[in-house]
C-alpha cells in the first residue's frame, strides 16, 4: 500500500511539473512571450494596414490655392488700388 501511495505521488508531481498551471516559472515565460509575439502582431497588423489604407494622390494638379499661402506670397493693396 505504501509503495503505490509513493509511486502515485511521483507521478504526481511529475505532472505538477510538466503542468503549465502548477509551474511559476514556465507560465510566466510562456506569457512573456506570448505578450510580445501579439504586441508584433498588433503592430505589424497596424503598419499594414496604414500602408495599404494610404493616401493614393499625393500630388493633385488642379488646386487654387490662396495667393497669400504661397512661398513667396502675393498681396494686394486694401481697397483695389
Amino acid at each position: 500500500m505504501d509503495y503505490r501511495q509513493e509511486e502515485y505521488h511521483e507521478e504526481l508531481q511529475k505532472v505538477q511539473d510538466r503542468d503549465f498551471t502548477h509551474s511559476w516559472v514556465s507560465s510566466s515565460a510562456f506569457i512573456f512571450y506570448l505578450s510580445v509575439f501579439c504586441f508584433m502582431a498588433f503592430t505589424f497588423g497596424s503598419c499594414y494596414r496604414l500602408y495599404s489604407k494610404r493616401f493614393e494622390n499625393s500630388t493633385p494638379q488642379n488646386v487654387q490655392v490662396q495667393g497669400s499661402t504661397l512661398y513667396t506670397p502675393k498681396y494686394t493693396a486694401p481697397g483695389g488700388k
